[in-house]
C-alpha cells in the first residue's frame, strides 16, 4: 500500500492478510468545528456508506457527470456502485498481471478527459516484478459496464529498486496532461539519492501528453524538455506522494508527500509551476534531513507540515471539495493519516494555508485514500473493506 512509509509495511501485510466482515454497518462519526468567516451556523460531517465487501479499496473516481462510482481493488480489479448497488461482474480484472501485497497492486487509475467519446483510462500498478506500470485500456464497444482486457496498451514501465514507495497515482491536470506520482524506489532514506537525481524518474512527478506520439508525448514545456533530465519530469524532489489533486477553480495542484520518521506534509503550488523541488532527500518536511543545515531556500517549502506527535504517520491526500451537496465546505482541501485516520481540512489563501480543521476522530477503519465522483462529491476508502461518501451530519 504506496501511501505507508515502510515503518509500517508489516503492520500492512498482516492488514491485507486478515479476515474481513462482509457485513454491512451503519458507522458514523461526527464533530462540530468552528466554520468560515460569514458562515450562518456550524455545520457537522459524518459519512454514509456506499459499498462494502471490497477488497483492498485504494481509489474512487468517475467520469465527468458519471452517476456511476468506479472503485479500485488493490488485487487487480475495478468494481462499479450503480444506483447505489456494487456490481458483482468488475469493470476491470488484471489480477492476472498485477503483483499485490504490501503497498503493491493496482494503485489507481484515471478516465481520459474525452473519456464519452474515446473510451480511454489509464490503470497504474506493480506488475509481477514489482515494477510499476502505466497502461491504456478501453471500454468494451456497446457495454459501458465492462472494459476490453484486450485493449490493454503499455503508456510507461518504471523499475522499482525496492518494495515500498511507489506513489501509484494516475490524474488528469486540467491542460489535458496525463500527471503521474512517483515516490523515491524506497526502503528507508532514499539511499540512492532518486528524489535529487534528475536522469531517473523515481522521487518525482511525472507529466506527459497521451494525445500525441506513441506511447506518448513530453509536453515543450515540461522544465527539462530541452535537456539536463529526464523529459517527462515536471516536479522532483517527492519521497512517497501518495495522492495528487488539482484543484481546477484555483489553479492549483496539492501533493501530500509521506515523510520519513517526524514529519508529514502538503505542498501545495500552482498548476503551472513547472519544475519545483520539493527538498527531499536533502530536506524532510521543513528542516534540514541529511546534515544539520542544507540551502532551505533552494527548494519549495510545504505549505503545511504536521510531526508525528501531532497523531499520525502517514499522510493520506485527498481533494478540494467543489461538490453541491455541501456548499459550506466548498473551496476546503481534505486529508486524513493512515496511522489514526481523523479527517481534517484547510484553506489555501494568498499564500498560505489555514490553520487544519478536524471534522472526525476516527471510527472508519485506517482511511488509506480519498476519491471523488462525477460531480465532485467526496469519499473515503477505508481498510475495513468498506467506501464512505463525506455527508452533512
Amino acid at each position: 500500500m504506496s501511501w505507508i512509509s515502510s515503518k509500517a509495511l508489516v503492520l500492512v501485510l498482516l492488514m491485507c492478510a486478515a479476515p474481513r466482515d462482509e457485513a454491512p454497518q451503519a458507522q458514523q462519526s461526527s464533530a462540530a468545528v468552528q466554520q468560515p468567516a460569514g458562515s450562518q451556523a456550524p455545520i457537522r460531517l459524518t459519512t454514509e456508506e456506499v459499498a462494502h465487501g471490497l477488497e483492498n479499496p485504494v481509489y474512487v473516481t468517475a467520469p465527468l457527470g458519471d452517476d456511476r462510482l468506479f472503485i479500485v481493488e488493490q488485487p487487480g480489479r475495478i468494481r462499479i456502485v450503480q444506483n447505489g448497488r456494487l456490481i458483482e461482474r468488475p469493470f476491470l480484472d488484471i489480477r492476472n498481471k498485477v503483483g499485490f501485497g504490501g503497498e503493491r497492486g493496482l494503485l489507481s487509475f484515471a478516465f481520459h478527459p474525452r473519456y464519452k467519446t474515446n473510451g480511454f483510462f489509464f490503470v497504474n500498478y506493480t506488475n509481477k516484478s514489482g515494477d510499476t506500470r502505466v497502461e491504456r485500456y478501453t471500454v468494451s464497444p456497446g457495454d459501458p459496464s465492462v472494459a476490453d482486457p484486450a485493449s490493454a496498451k503499455l503508456i510507461i514501465g518504471i523499475d522499482q529498486p525496492y518494495a515500498n514507495h511507489n506513489g501509484g497515482h494516475n490524474i488528469f491536470g486540467p491542460d489535458g496532461m496525463l500527471y503521474i506520482g512517483m515516490g523515491d524506489g524506497g526502503s528507508q532514506r532514499d539511499p540512492h539519492g532518486n528524489g535529487q537525481n534528475r536522469n531517473v524518474l523515481l522521487g518525482k512527478i511525472l507529466r506527459i501528453d497521451v494525445d500525441r506520439g506513441d506511447p506518448y508525448g513530453v509536453p515543450p514545456n515540461n522544465p527539462y524538455a530541452n535537456g539536463g533530465g529526464r523529459r517527462e519530469i515536471w516536479a522532483l524532489g517527492v519521497r512517497n506522494p501518495w495522492r495528487l489533486a488539482f484543484d481546477s477553480a484555483a489553479g492549483r495542484i496539492y501533493i501530500a508527500d509521506v515523510g520519513q520518521d517526524r514529519y508529514e506534509e502538503i505542498n501545495i503550488a500552482a498548476a503551472t509551476s513547472a519544475g519545483l523541488n520539493y527538498g527531499w532527500n536533502v530536506m524532510d518536511g521543513n528542516e534540514c534531513f541529511r546534515n544539520s543545515t542544507c540551502a532551505k531556500s533552494s527548494f519549495t517549502q510545504p505549505a503545511l507540515v504536521y510531526e508525528h506527535s501531532d497523531g499520525g504517520c502517514s499522510i493520506i491526500g485527498g481533494f478540494v471539495y467543489r461538490g453541491r451537496r455541501i456548499p459550506e465546505i466548498r473551496g476546503q482541501y481534505f486529508y486524513s493519516d493512515w496511522c489514526k485516520s481523523w479527517l481534517r481540512s484547510i484553506t489555501f489563501d494568498n499564500g498560505r494555508a489555514s490553520e487544519p480543521r478536524q471534522w472526525l476522530g476516527g471510527g472508519l477503519g485506517s482511511i488509506v485514500s480519498f476519491g471523488e465522483d462525477g460531480q465532485g462529491e467526496l469519499y473515503i476508502c477505508s481498510s475495513n473493506g468498506r467506501v464512505y461518501r463525506i455527508i452533512k451530519g
